[in-house]
């Protein structure tokens, strides 16, 4: 059989290995049954639903009505600006606070993309700063920096 779609293809056997990796990982921990379940057992059987999409995903990358697509060469400087606004953020948020942490993150993450705009961007960063400041702050009652080090009292 020929690959048509070789992205579906490739994201197959990652599924693959990624669900096989982490039910050899779960198969370290007590297992127990359906009716009692151990550590291991929703960890494995979510691995191994994992290698059963992959199969699906590769198996229909080489069907008949599978598109043509070919893997789009390896961008380095989308992968540098997305791990950077990452990294950015775990050195931002204890002097900085969260609130420029999270602006950082997403408008350096954003602007990775093609269609970039300075407007969504902000926009997107201001709902996740008001999402994760509810999840976080209001509703788990974690406590970090909200404001840079200058603001605080």
């Amino acid at each position: 059989m020929k690959i048509r779609n070789q992205r579906d293809f490739g994201a197959g056997i990652m599924y693959m290995v990624i669900g096989l990796f982490f039910a050899i990982i779960a198969r370290q921990y007590q297992y127990g049954t359906a009716a009692k379940m151990g550590p291991g057992y929703f960890p494995f059987w979510l691995g191994m639903l994992m290698v059963a999409l992959g199969l699906l995903v590769l198996v229909k990358s080489m069907g008949a009505k599978a598109a043509i697509e070919s893997i789009p060469k390896f961008n380095w400087k989308i992968i540098g600006l997305i791990t950077g606004s990452i990294v950015l953020y775990g050195l931002l948020l204890p002097k900085m606070g969260f609130i420029v942490a999270v602006l950082v993150l997403v408008m350096v993450a954003s602007s990775a993309s093609r269609e970039f705009s300075w407007k969504v961007a902000l926009i997107n960063a201001v709902v996740l700063i008001a999402f994760t400041y509810s999840v976080f702050v209001l509703g788990l009652k974690l406590q970090f920096p909200l404001l840079p080090f200058f603001l605080q009292s």
